[in-house]
């Protein structure tokens, strides 16, 4: 029998169950392909694996599609699209699989080069990809967004390979760039940061050229945006007045605190029976992670999605040049029951800040409103929040 509580705590990253494979996963249904030759427009999709880390597996893919697949990559269209069509799309991006070392990305070999070159591409690319066996499995997961069935890659050829934008042919090129400059780089640029992790993955940005998986690249690069955006927040005049906004979206809704005090942030979720990571539990299991004025140390167990929420709020105020405390909270109701990734909480943290907050002279009063927006006990919520170290001790009696 497996305790509800550790699949909150693993999202199939840990396998805490003890099984080797996810009893959440493991019966869904992906798409099947019945061919060994793949010919399409790739957005462009490069997926990096983790598993035998640093020994790995780069998988170039491609939809069985010609012509204008972008969508395909575009974060930001698949917020406003119907799951199930954002399921098939990312579903039939068919992978092909060769096996590299971390390192290998320094002195990179023709395939790998060729692969690299996919990856920084301004527009799609046609791939032909002859696979070694008829393609299997796919990918969900709490990090990233969904990709389609795999097999190893016996022969990869390019059609067709737009340049890269001239900032991102910059980056790549220079060796000497720290990787941090260099995703500032692209980021400031306007290069979306969903293909400058992809660029980071493929070995393509730093002085220490290596692959990263891409899971692993989703996090770094929210992080690294968002400490620069902080840093910058820091030296601002804080907001004047409590604010609160709220998004409900797709069975979920977003909820973002900002007090008048010093930059700290938080993230929680609530996870309701009947969703993702909630499927075996009977009782609503709320997680909560935090940071004060200088930061953390260590990971935050909550996972990728903390990063990807301070960057959509840090991006906020630092357009606004103010600082606050942020407080985001995220609750995830009955239904929603399958892992999208965390592109999810980042894009509806950005549309949410596009709302109008409604604003409150005092944390109580907007307290009192924020607690008719929850369906989960506001104690619980304040039980594990940095609001609880603060002045609203009356809120835990």
């Amino acid at each position: 029998m497996i305790r509800p509580e550790l699949c909150i705590r693993c999202r199939e990253a840990k396998y805490l169950c003890g099984l080797s494979y996810c009893p959440i996963i493991v019966n869904t249904k992906t798409v099947r392909i019945d061919f060994k030759e793949v010919y399409g427009s790739s957005p462009p999709t490069v997926f990096v694996g983790r598993f035998s880390y640093p020994k790995i597996t780069i998988y170039p893919s491609t939809p069985p599609i010609l012509g204008d697949t972008t969508k395909f990559e575009d974060s930001k269209y698949w917020l406003n699209t119907d799951l199930s069509e954002f399921l098939s799309m990312r579903l039939s991006l068919v992978r092909g699989g060769v096996k590299y070392h971390r390192d290998d990305a320094r002195l990179p070999d023709r395939f790998l080069l060729d692969i690299q070159s996919i990856t920084i591409s301004s527009r799609p690319v046609e791939l032909d990809l002859r696979l070694k066996r008829i393609p299997s499995g796919g990918i969900l997961d709490e990090s990233l967004p969904p990709l389609g069935p795999s097999a190893p890659l016996e022969k990869l050829e390019i059609a067709t390979l737009p340049p890269p934008l001239a900032v991102v042919e910059k980056v790549y090129d220079d060796n000497d760039m720290r990787a941090k400059d260099g995703i500032m780089k692209l980021y400031n640029a306007g290069i979306d940061v969903e293909k400058i992790s992809k660029i980071l993955s493929i070995g393509g940005i730093g002085k220490e050229r290596k692959l990263v998986p891409t899971r692993w690249s989703i996090t770094a690069v929210d992080k690294a945006i968002s400490d620069t955006l902080i840093e910058n927040i820091k030296s601002y005049d804080t907001i004047d007045k409590v604010e609160v906004y709220f998004r409900k979206h797709n069975k979920n809704i977003f909820i973002a605190i900002l007090l008048p005090r010093d930059w700290s942030f938080e993230w929680g979720e609530a996870w309701y029976p009947g969703s993702t990571w909630n499927k075996f539990g009977n009782y609503v299991d709320i997680e909560v992670d935090n940071e004060r004025y200088h930061g953390r140390s260590d990971y935050p167990e909550i996972g990728g999605c903390y990063y990807a929420s301070r960057l959509g709020v840090t991006e906020f105020l630092a357009s606004r040049k103010r600082q606050a405390t942020a407080i985001l909270w995220r609750e995830i109701y009955e239904g929603f029951n399958l892992p999208v990734g965390v592109w999810f909480v980042r894009e509806n943290v950005r549309e949410m800040f596009k709302g109008k907050p409604v604003v409150f002279d005092d944390i109580t009063t907007a307290l009192n409103f924020v607690k008719r927006l929850l369906r989960s006990d506001l104690k619980q919520w304040l039980s594990k929040s940095l609001l609880s170290f603060n002045t609203i001790d009356k809120w835990l009696k």
